[in-house]
């Protein structure tokens, strides 16, 4: 099977969604809601940033396609637009364990 690379354009939006995750307190919220919808209120002390600060990063994952948002009343809430975006962190936290497991076997082996 031949599949053609994807564009530079198709790239580059890629590149802007990862991006987005690359930061410990977005993958934090990025994890509160694999929970489900919550407000900005609750995302605030789970995570425990400020709300200013919650909720720059909360638009940041929403202009990357990452979460949604839903206003009721005063209240805005959020949930993941897609599941996959936590199966990609789960991937790396897998890729991250495999290769720390590695590093260990390999300095218990010299030491024998």
């Amino acid at each position: 099977m031949n599949e053609t690379p994807p564009d530079r354009e198709y790239l580059e939006r890629l590149a802007e969604r990862l991006k987005a995750l690359a930061e410990p307190s977005r993958l934090q919220i990025v994890h509160v809601l694999d929970r489900g919808e919550r407000c900005v209120h609750e995302i605030v002390d789970e995570v425990g940033c400020s709300q200013a600060n919650v909720s720059k990063h909360l638009n940041v994952l929403r202009r990357a396609g990452l979460v949604r948002r839903r206003r009721e009343g005063t209240t805005v809430y959020y949930a993941l637009q897609d599941d996959v975006v936590l199966a990609v962190c789960n991937l790396m936290c897998g890729s991250m364990t495999r290769q720390a497991e590695r590093a260990l076997r390999s300095v218990a082996g010299r030491g024998e």
